[in-house]
């Protein structure tokens, strides 16, 4: 029996990019449409914030920064809460009170990967920050994260201690940079096909089935 051919799927992102959440939501229902898409899909780390404090920063801080004023941030994130409801996700954005360093919640997607439930990790991360308001740069929030996504708790929070991979997660975002990714979320199909932004299911059902028709 012929092996099944497949296509890498390379995802750039950040678990608080609302985004990147949408992303995934559009392009996992476009897969539960075609269930035998060649697609094996892997997570990549890109910090939106590279310079945030290893503890983060308030929530009300950092928008004031970023926009100036509290205007600019209500609009920008108005019209995010209205795509999050037309994807049908349930978001808080309200409960969000710390915006984090994401560098562990990239090291734990990492070692997610290795043990087999990153996309699971991955949800589970968008979930925590954006519907249940959680601080995903804490490390016990994380361990808990890694729990629900079928990894041992134990294990994960004595690497978080410790510096595990944080060099080869610097570098990695330091690379995606080099190579001119700029924003995320960043989709690379097959090593060669950037596709930048929250794509709709139409448009990864349309790249599903011209794969699917040159792979046959």
């Amino acid at each position: 029996m012929e092996a099944k051919k497949v296509v890498k799927l390379d995802i750039l992102s950040d678990p608080i990019c609302p985004w990147c959440y949408i992303g995934k939501v559009q392009l996992e229902r476009a897969l539960a449409e075609r269930p035998d898409h060649p697609f094996v899909v892997e997570w990549h780390p890109f910090q939106l914030n590279p310079d945030m404090p290893r503890e983060g920063m308030s929530r009300e801080g950092y928008l004031s920064a970023k926009f100036g004023n509290p205007d600019s941030a209500q609009q920008v994130y108005g019209k995010i809460a209205e795509h999050f409801h037309e994807i049908g996700v349930e978001a808080n954005l309200d409960a969000i009170s710390r915006t984090p360093n994401t560098l562990d919640a990239h090291r734990l997607i990492h070692w997610a990967g290795i043990d087999g439930h990153q996309s699971a990790v991955v949800d589970a991360l968008f979930k925590a920050n954006f519907v249940d308001g959680r601080d995903i740069g804490d490390r016990d929030v994380l361990a808990d994260v890694a729990d629900s996504a079928g990894m041992d708790a134990a294990v994960v929070l004595r690497l978080l201690n410790s510096d595990a991979d944080e060099a080869a997660i610097r570098d990695r975002d330091k690379n995606s940079r080099e190579m001119g990714v700029n924003a995320v979320p960043t989709f690379v199909v097959g090593s060669q096909h950037a596709v930048p932004g929250a794509q709709p299911p139409e448009l990864w059902l349309k790249v599903i089935d011209e794969i699917s028709a040159d792979l046959a």
